[in-house]
């Protein structure tokens, strides 16, 4: 939900006229299913089109017909999505029962590329989990070059996708494509550093996405602190025991303003005995986590990067220490899943347990290689999104959700030629292909 209620009806109408209703939605193989049925003739029409089907009548009418269509469109149409799901059994989401008093979250980062078909897979696939809502830590789309699903989708329609028209619709994109299929589902953006490359900048950002910046938990959130009434860049709402936080290092540091700001909201979490826990979320890592190479110690240009960085972390690590209450820190920015990212030699000095901290890349960009002191469950070249399982007393379970090709919904794949979704899947990876040339124009 997003904006005042006039606002947020208005963005109902829009996604369901964008997208077919959660509850409506058909999984992918199915329409594999239906075509070979018009094929195949029949039997296996009958076999899996029928609402009333039987399977020992219709055996006994059709049994080498309905084996032989069976079989062949296993091996052909189906082959190496089962090969694939031999192997990845726990990347179906569990939807085994919450306890009383518990509830789930999602969050990812880093949608640019093929983010209009990871998205959507991201938000069919995590349906069965019942979400109380979907976190975006920044960077949606591009912005320096042409996104690869905006470019092929135009280039589908017998259109040039030119570099002027792409700046100017990216946002309206990511909005009917990638925020648009989770319907109904509050949706929290955050800003990430593409989100200030020029001709974009954090004003344009705030212009945007003004409706989810000022969505009624965080408008209400800003009231009861006092804060100013029009929407900032960070922001935090409080919802089932839990103070979840959304700092802005879009430019690579935190200014003054917002170090004020967040020690103030630490402050109020500190005495309300409804915070029984925080999470943080930002775009890119704080420093000396496993990846520092790519986070906010990777800048030597510019000072405020490191040091402020550094402040953050204590200012947190100092909150959980003297209340006990658990501190999550969640970020993206590098194209990859990986948690306990902060636990390095920098952050753990005489055996100090360091913040827990996770980041999530994965929503659609490039993906990267791995740091080499990476944890043996971190993954690279995988879609997919982080599940926050909050617990009654405010602790909260995270576990990593794969998403396939197989979980994109049919009105996606029609979008496009069908050499893309192959290709976001199996080719858009730094780490495969290091020296691969971009496929779509960068714009100056």
């Amino acid at each position: 939900m997003c904006g005042t209620a006039a606002s947020a009806a208005r963005s109902n109408e829009a996604r369901q006229s964008l997208s077919p209703g959660r509850s409506e939605r058909v999984h992918p193989h199915l329409y594999f299913w239906r075509l070979h049925c018009n094929l195949c003739g029949p039997a296996l029409g009958t076999l899996f089109m029928s609402p009333h089907f039987n399977r020992s009548e219709h055996c006994a009418r059709n049994r080498d017909a309905g084996t032989l269509s069976l079989l062949f469109f296993v091996l052909v149409f189906l082959g190496p999505s089962l090969a694939r799901a031999a192997g990845s059994a726990s990347d179906e989401p569990a939807v085994s029962p919450l306890q009383e008093g518990s509830w789930r979250f999602i969050v990812s980062g880093d949608s640019r590329n093929c983010g209009d078909i990871v998205m959507p897979a991201i938000a069919a696939h995590s349906a069965k989990l019942a979400p109380a809502f979907y976190w975006h830590l920044g960077d949606l789309r591009a912005i320096y070059k042409i996104d690869e699903d905006m470019f092929y989708e135009a280039q589908n329609k017998g259109e040039t996708l030119s570099c002027a028209n792409y700046q100017r619709h990216a946002w309206d994109d990511f909005v009917e494509n990638q925020i648009a299929p989770f319907g109904d589902l509050p949706f929290y953006v955050g800003i990430g550093n593409h989100e200030v490359i020029p001709p974009k900048n954090e004003a344009a950002f705030k212009r945007q996405f003004f409706d989810w910046l000022d969505a009624p938990a965080l408008q209400r959130q800003r009231q009861l602190d006092h804060d100013a009434p029009l929407p900032a860049s960070y922001f935090h709402w409080i919802q089932g025991g839990v103070d979840f936080i959304y700092l802005d290092n879009a430019m690579n540091f935190f200014p003054e303003d917002e170090l004020t700001w967040l020690v103030r909201r630490l402050q109020s979490a500190k005495y309300n005995s409804q915070v029984k826990s925080v999470v943080v979320g930002m775009h890119e890592a704080l420093p000396d986590s496993i990846a520092n190479d790519h986070s906010m110690g990777d800048n030597p240009d510019e000072p405020r990067a490191r040091s402020s960085g550094e402040t953050f972390y204590r200012i947190l690590w100092a909150f959980h220490d003297k209340t006990q209450k658990p501190v999550y820190v969640l970020s993206s920015h590098s194209h990859f899943f990986m948690e306990n990212i902060f636990d390095t030699p920098a952050l753990t000095p005489n055996e100090t347990i360091p913040l827990p901290g996770w980041i999530i890349g994965t929503a659609g960009a490039v993906r990267y290689e791995l740091p080499k002191s990476a944890p043996p469950s971190s993954l690279t070249d995988v879609y997919g999104y982080l599940v926050g399982t909050v617990a009654a007393n405010g602790t909260i379970r995270f576990s990593f959700q794969r998403v396939h090709d197989s979980d994109i919904p049919q009105y996606v794949r029609q979008r496009y030629p069908a050499m893309l979704i192959p290709w976001c899947f199996d080719h858009n990876s730094l780490n495969k292909e290091p020296k691969a040339k971009d496929i779509t124009p960068r714009c100056p």
